[in-house]
């Protein structure tokens, strides 16, 4: 199983040949990559056709990105909204994806931060934290965000408004979606966004925890 592996993915290395760069652009996509910071969980997609289908989109690892399958598909319309909530709260870059180039390739995408209650009817009323016009394309799509706008992400709400079939087509498709950013743990959030801005470590080491310890150290 792990040769058929191998196998497929040397032949994928050979298409893209001319990207063989990968040591410089593979690993800092990796490292970058909000996959383990996602509570998959807790992952919610409203109008898939298959139940857990966005979950599993999402769930495909970078060496997995091309996988035609799993695929998630909208249901009554052509409109998908999934709600992804992190473990923690990041600092987002970057949205990846891959669709198609068919008609069922979402066309229109609207972000919204930290609202993990979003319905269809306030995505659609609702001005988003920012918006994205998508390609109909295989390849992978990488959307930069404002990164002042999403630095306290806890939550995405990610609203396909549309796609390219100017609404003769019911399904929308999408095969592949992860995030890139930074990750920031929330153990002791009061304490070290307290002393964020003093510049001792050795006090920030001692106190943590104990408002007793804070006192101390400060006198």
């Amino acid at each position: 199983m792990s040769h058929h592996h191998d196998h497929g993915h040397d032949g994928h290395d050979h298409e893209h040949a001319e990207a063989h760069d990968h040591s410089d652009d593979i690993t800092p996509a990796l490292q970058n990559l909000l996959y383990e910071q996602i509570d998959f969980s807790a992952l919610t997609t409203l109008n898939e056709e298959v139940s857990a289908s966005g979950r599993a989109i999402c769930q495909k690892t970078w060496a997995q990105r091309m996988d035609p399958e799993p695929e998630l598909k909208s249901a009554a319309d052509e409109q998908i909204l999934m709600i992804v909530p992190f473990t923690g709260q990041v600092r987002l870059h970057s949205i990846l994806l891959r669709s198609s180039p068919s008609p069922a390739a979402p066309k229109t995408l609207k972000v919204f931060i930290n609202a993990p209650d979003l319905d269809f009817s306030t995505a659609a009323e609702l001005a988003p934290t920012q918006k994205f016009e998508l390609a109909q394309t295989s390849e992978i799509q990488e959307f930069p965000v404002r990164r002042a706008l999403f630095n306290t992400t806890r939550c995405l709400a990610l609203f396909f408004e549309d796609n390219f079939s100017d609404g003769e087509e019911d399904i929308t498709r999408l095969s592949y979606l992860a995030f890139k950013g930074t990750y920031m743990k929330l153990n002791k959030e009061p304490v070290s966004v307290l002393f964020e801005a003093a510049a001792n470590p050795a006090d920030h080491k001692a106190i943590v925890g104990t408002k007793m310890g804070m006192g101390h150290q400060i006198q």
